[in-house]
């Protein structure tokens, strides 16, 4: 066995009937670096709403991803790497909507007395809750999966701070 193959099956382990490997600690600086930028994209946002509207928040963070993202293929096609263009589900399409609608709700959100940490906090109730449901019922082509206790207790721990940061944040 190869030094490659001793270390990839050291990382396996066996979680709720299904082998998973470990993340690298890189994976989690980019996981943790990624919340810090969705925590500024959402005070920027509320401050574009407390200064003008919700939509023209959300106009302006998606206009704002369209330029980039129009950057970024110029880039590509000037490098001649052609993106790799296939058929993607019709659901796939939805994700441009539901984030417009998470801005909206977002950029007024953190605008009332839930503030800044409350409207993340229970952003992240509902990304982790719906993610229990999409591994439940197999949603978006993930293989089906049923909550272990360590989700649930995770989930109830979630639930459990951001509750306490929405009800004593007022007090400080």
């Amino acid at each position: 066995m190869t030094q490659k193959a001793v270390c990839a099956a050291a990382n396996l382990r066996h979680e709720g009937g299904m082998t998973q490997t470990n993340p690298p600690l890189f994976a989690f600086l980019i996981a943790f670096g990624t919340g810090g930028l969705l925590t500024l994209m959402v005070l920027f946002n509320g401050q574009l709403a407390a200064h003008g509207t919700a939509m023209f928040a959300s106009w302006t963070a998606h206009g704002t991803g369209t330029i980039a993202a129009l950057v970024f293929l110029l880039i590509l096609q000037r490098r001649k790497r052609s993106p790799i263009i296939g058929q993607a589900p019709v659901w796939s399409f939805l994700g441009g909507a539901s984030g417009a609608l998470t801005v909206v709700l977002t950029s007024v959100t953190v605008n009332t007395a839930l503030a800044l940490s409350g409207t993340l906090a229970l952003g992240l109730v509902g990304q982790v809750g719906f993610g229990l449901v999409a591994d439940r019922f197999g949603l978006f082509g993930l293989p089906r999966r049923r909550p272990t206790l360590h989700d649930l207790g995770a989930l109830a721990l979630i639930c459990g701070g951001s509750l306490l940061i929405i009800f004593s944040g007022g007090s400080a």
